[in-house]
């Protein structure tokens, strides 16, 4: 029993991979599928959020202890996204490292975190959807815009961007990197035009205080606050850099390019998060933040409408793209996990027209706009922040145990100062997930339990490795 959940696959170089999808991205196209992943709900939402409710102006240093804690995951999964490669990311790296089962528990745990990331995501891009049809006198009854719970029937515009991205997946790789970086260039011209109106527009008076809720305090109702727990929610802005190394099978030269993605997408969302929360927190005071959308609330308070309502056409592009590169990495990781028999077979199936998993791009886009049409998430968003955190641990706790088993693995890239940088992420992940609430915890912990059960029920007795013994 012990032999076969901690058996471990052998690595196998990305060039020598026989998959059947078709390599076609370039180190510019993963790159921006990093950028597409990151700048959007943190920088359009949580910067208010976070400086309004937990951090002050020292969101500015919430967003650098994240990125920090980032940064050292960002090295380590290009190292091991250049030396072992596949479609799985965290999944994949782990069944090298660690063997079988925890492998298939940290692949069900980005089930999770990709999925709800694209709901809850698509519920937020609904509302900004919404405001602009209001706008220009087509606004759509609330019996269509709000889930029954609160009062409607259905929420159509989250369900019909989750089923229209579902259609661009379905195209090919190419085709949605093409949509992409489109869309991508468009919110960076909405920020480009937010950072040069705020510049000349900022009340250093605004700064002060720097830091009135402090390091980290707990609050008589038990909420945490101060800029350790405004790191942990803003941690959401990053989430999706790591959806670059799902696509290793479909980069042209992935020991090349995949770090280049990896690494360069994260530096560059990082400096414009602390440009943009430190102008922002300029420009008004914190306290007038903890709006749905504060970037494009603070243009308002002096005035600059034009520039508020290109803001908000780029929080649609900006949220559009986060959720094609998640449902993307998402399609990845079940494909990856069905080849190797931990999930059925069914799903391990390539189109040979568009060369991509059809079968998994639909069966997991109707159930995402299912669950965003008609579940209002809330506070599920924050199993996003956990499960995300989990997987970096694991990732960077992978390349401790392979430098240490496996030293002679080619490594076209590798993790800067020895064994420090995946030390440092261990910690500094570790750290941010102790500052989640418990409820966060509990809803974690069964669903991982939900996963041990297929396993032992299905994934053991299936596994790839088990039919080759």
């Amino acid at each position: 029993m012990r032999a076969q959940l901690f058996r471990t696959k052998h690595y196998l170089a990305n060039e020598n991979a026989s998959h059947g999808l078709k390599r076609c991205l370039s180190a510019w196209d993963l790159t921006f599928l990093g950028v597409g992943a990151i700048i959007g709900t943190g920088i359009f939402v949580l910067t208010g959020v976070a400086a309004a409710t937990q951090a002050g102006p020292a969101v500015v240093i919430s967003f650098i202890v994240a990125g920090f804690a980032c940064a050292f995951a960002a090295l380590s999964y290009a190292e091991l996204s250049s030396a072992i490669g596949g479609c799985g990311s965290a999944y994949g790296y782990s069944y090298v490292a660690f063997g079988e089962l925890c492998a298939f528990i940290i692949g069900w745990d980005l089930l999770l975190e990709y999925s709800i990331a694209v709901a809850t995501v698509a519920n937020g891009w609904s509302g900004y959807f919404c405001n602009a049809l209001t706008a220009i006198g087509l606004g759509l009854p609330d019996s269509l815009t709000k889930a029954p719970e609160l009062g409607g029937f259905i929420n159509l515009p989250a369900s019909g961007i989750i089923l229209l991205l579902m259609a661009l997946l379905i195209l090919g790789a190419k085709q949605s990197a093409k949509a992409n970086n489109a869309m991508v260039f468009v919110k960076l011209i909405t920020i480009t035009v937010f950072i040069a109106v705020a510049v000349f527009n900022v009340h250093p008076e605004n700064w002060q205080p720097f830091m009135p809720f402090g390091w980290f305090e707990t609050q008589a109702d038990g909420r945490t606050t101060g800029v350790l727990a405004g790191a942990s929610l803003v941690f959401f802005a990053y989430v999706g850099f790591d959806a670059v190394s799902t696509a290793t099978e479909e980069a042209n030269n992935p020991q090349r390019d995949l770090p280049m993605g990896i690494v360069a997408s994260l530096l560059f969302c990082t400096l414009i998060y602390i440009i943009v929360s430190g102008l922002l927190t300029g420009v008004v005071n914190y306290t007038q933040l903890n709006v749905s959308s504060p970037v494009a609330h603070a243009l308002s308070l002096i005035g600059v409408t034009w520039a508020s309502a290109l803001v908000s056409t780029g929080v649609i592009a900006g949220l559009s793209t986060v959720m094609l590169v998640l449902y993307y990495a998402l399609t990845r990781i079940i494909f990856a996990m069905s080849r190797d028999g931990l999930l059925t077979h069914y799903f391990d199936h390539v189109h040979p027209k568009t060369q991509t998993p059809v079968r998994v791009i639909v069966l997991t886009g109707i159930i995402m706009a299912l669950i965003a049409g008609f579940i209002p998430l809330n506070e599920l968003a924050e199993l996003v922040n956990i499960g995300t955190l989990a997987a970096f641990v694991l990732v960077c706790f992978g390349v401790i145990v392979l430098r240490l088993t496996k030293p002679d693995m080619p490594r076209p890239f590798r993790s800067p100062f020895n064994l420090l940088c995946p030390i440092l992420g261990v910690l500094s992940c570790s750290a941010l997930m102790a500052f989640l609430p418990a409820i966060t915890w509990l809803r974690f912990v069964v669903w991982l339990v939900i996963g041990l059960i297929v396993y032992f029920c299905y994934s053991m007795h299936h596994s790839k490795l088990e039919a080759e013994q």
